[in-house]
């Protein structure tokens, strides 16, 4: 993922400069001004207004379900309620997150979203409940359509059924479901009730993966070979960002409750410090972290003996682990709920279905535009970092075999008709950050953080360029690789597009007005990823079985066979 300055400076036109052919980008929204972000309209399909915002609920505003409030755009969706038990997720839904310039930006918060000027102004339009059950046991009520859910991986599927049972379209984050038989459920209840259910894998609603398909399919990479993509993070113990912070009356003697304390201490030092206009902005960071410390009620023993986690399905466990004994509140499942089998999915699910979903959208440029699914995949995984304070894997590596154009499972010679994928999720060390590169006979497409393209034209494919003009020689000689296109563009990374979308589909109902993440797309990618984790656990390569990804099929890798009339679905 890592380019000279060279390679990045080179070629004068831009990626999309290559890309204008289109005649709507050469003649309709570049030439009336209109910027990259809000194109979605232009690229997939869909009108630029409807005729009325869809209304709706938000479950779950932690750090996804505020990136996805950050996302909305009011035009499209009128935010009628919110659900979240955690004071500290409620406080972001409204005010934003104000960790950082970053996180302010992404997770702006409702209030200056819809420009409420208080919270008390804000809450006359947008009511707040505590469970999700509650929120769409009052969704007629509150007069709402749809829903938006980011909870935790364990209760996507329940909360989405439930929510489609009571007549609401659904945006679930992703991935789709926490197994492959909750998945099929999902996708057969909204095949039954007629609603519409999407799920948030946005790079199908980003501009440069919707150019890159573009370019592959019209042949300029030649023929498609390999696929290499990673997700490095330089989390290490004590900084990892899916160790949340826990409030120190909860879990006293964490580290990162430690850490949560001293910094509340500073932030009050520097209110008392500032002066002016400064004041309001400290005093609002300071309110957060205390927000953030109010969650802490989540772990007080009622007269049942139960704490409120508790009472909401999250488990305490006392782990006897290598390192020693563990003890988990139920707190803490609910706080770091993506570090537990029982409630995430780990890296593959959290990172890696991104990135497998991009691969099979390249690949399936050259099949015509049709979904291809994998033929089988090798894993592994460690916990090669961080100690016992988790269940899920630190590292996982892999490689995807999927059918290029020609193959057939039936002749030997088609195991030559293949497209390799390899891919890698680590911590500990964040060198190359994330991204893709696609690998062709006449060049490579390297697509890095979601918002950087470049275009490498492979005249020799035995050179590539490096720093100071000096080639890495790859074989005897021949003209080093040129970079004929190399762009970095604010472009939206689709979230406010799968939103707009959406909202779209649900108002302009048709057969043919499905948002590109339906469920059939969607089941496809928690395949991929759920299976991965089942060869990364056992160390062993797992053939793809095309039944798994039929909805209506009861075949899955788990085992389990899909039943719509759960329990938990009665809600």
């Amino acid at each position: 993922m890592d380019l000279t300055p060279q390679q990045r400076r080179a070629g004068k036109e831009s990626f999309f400069a290559e890309l204008s052919r289109r005649e709507f980008l050469k003649e309709g929204a570049f030439a009336g001004g209109v910027g990259v972000i809000g194109l979605g309209a232009f690229y997939f399909g869909y009108e630029s207004t409807v005729s009325s915002p869809v209304r709706c609920g938000v479950i779950g505003t932690g750090d996804e379900g505020s990136v996805l409030i950050g996302a909305i755009n009011p035009q499209f969706i009128d935010v009628r309620s919110i659900a979240d038990i955690r004071p500290y997720n409620v406080h972001r839904a409204f005010h934003g997150d104000l960790y950082s310039p970053t996180a302010e930006k992404v997770r702006c918060g409702l209030m200056k979203k819809y420009g409420w000027k208080t919270e008390d102004a804000a809450r006359q339009h947008v009511k707040v409940y505590g469970p999700w059950q509650d929120l769409i046991k009052n969704a007629k009520a509150d007069g709402l359509e749809a829903v938006i859910i980011a909870l935790p991986l364990h209760l996507h599927a329940q909360a989405a059924i439930v929510a489609m049972r009571h007549g609401l379209h659904v945006l679930t984050e992703k991935l789709m479901g926490h197994s492959v038989h909750e998945c099929k459920e999902m996708a057969r209840v909204a095949a039954q009730t007629g609603k519409h259910l999407a799920t948030g894998h946005q790079r199908h609603y980003n501009i440069l993966y919707e150019e890159a398909v573009d370019q592959i399919r019209r042949g300029l990479l030649g023929d498609l070979h390999y696929v290499r993509a990673q997700w490095h993070r330089g989390n290490l113990p004590g900084t990892d960002s899916w160790q949340q912070p826990l409030p120190e009356a909860a879990k006293p003697g964490d580290a990162q409750a430690e850490k949560l304390k001293k910094q509340l201490v500073s932030w009050r030092r520097k209110l008392d410090s500032v002066s002016g206009v400064e004041i309001d902005t400290w005093a609002r960071k300071v309110r957060q972290l205390e927000k953030q410390i109010e969650d802490a009620v989540l772990a007080r023993k009622g007269k049942d003996g139960k704490t409120p986690a508790e009472t909401y399905g999250y488990q305490s466990a006392a782990l006897d682990t290598p390192d020693g004994p563990y003890d988990r509140p139920a707190i803490e499942e609910l706080i770091r709920w993506r570090l537990w089998d029982r409630t995430g999915g780990g890296l593959m699910a959290e990172l890696g279905s991104h990135q497998l979903d991009a691969a099979s959208i390249f690949i399936s440029a050259i099949h015509g535009g049709k979904k291809q699914i994998p033929l089988g995949v090798v894993a592994g995984g460690s916990r090669s970092v961080f100690p016992v304070d988790r269940d899920v894997n630190d590292h996982v590596y892999c490689i995807f075999e999927f059918a290029a154009p020609g193959y057939d499972a039936k002749d030997p010679a088609g195991s030559r008709k293949k497209i390799g994928v390899q891919y890698a999720s680590i911590n500990g060390n964040g060198f190359g950050g994330y991204g893709e590169m696609v690998f062709g006979t006449e060049g490579t497409l390297i697509l890095e953080r979601e918002q950087e393209a470049i275009l490498l034209l492979d005249k020799s494919k035995s050179k590539v360029a490096v720093d100071k003009g000096v080639p890495l020689d790859t074989q005897a000689s021949g003209p080093a690789q040129e970079a004929v296109a190399a762009a970095m563009r604010e472009v939206s990374r689709g979230y406010t597009e799968e939103e707009e979308h959406w909202a779209w589909c649900i108002r302009n109902p048709a057969p043919e007005n499905q948002p590109r993440c339906h469920p059939k797309v969607a089941l496809g990618d928690a395949v991929i990823a759920l299976t991965t984790n089942q060869a990364a656990r056992a160390g062993q390569r797992i053939e793809f079985d095309k039944k798994w990804f039929d909805p209506d099929d009861d075949a899955t890798p788990e085992g389990v066979p899909p039943d719509t009339n759960r329990k938990q679905y009665t809600t």
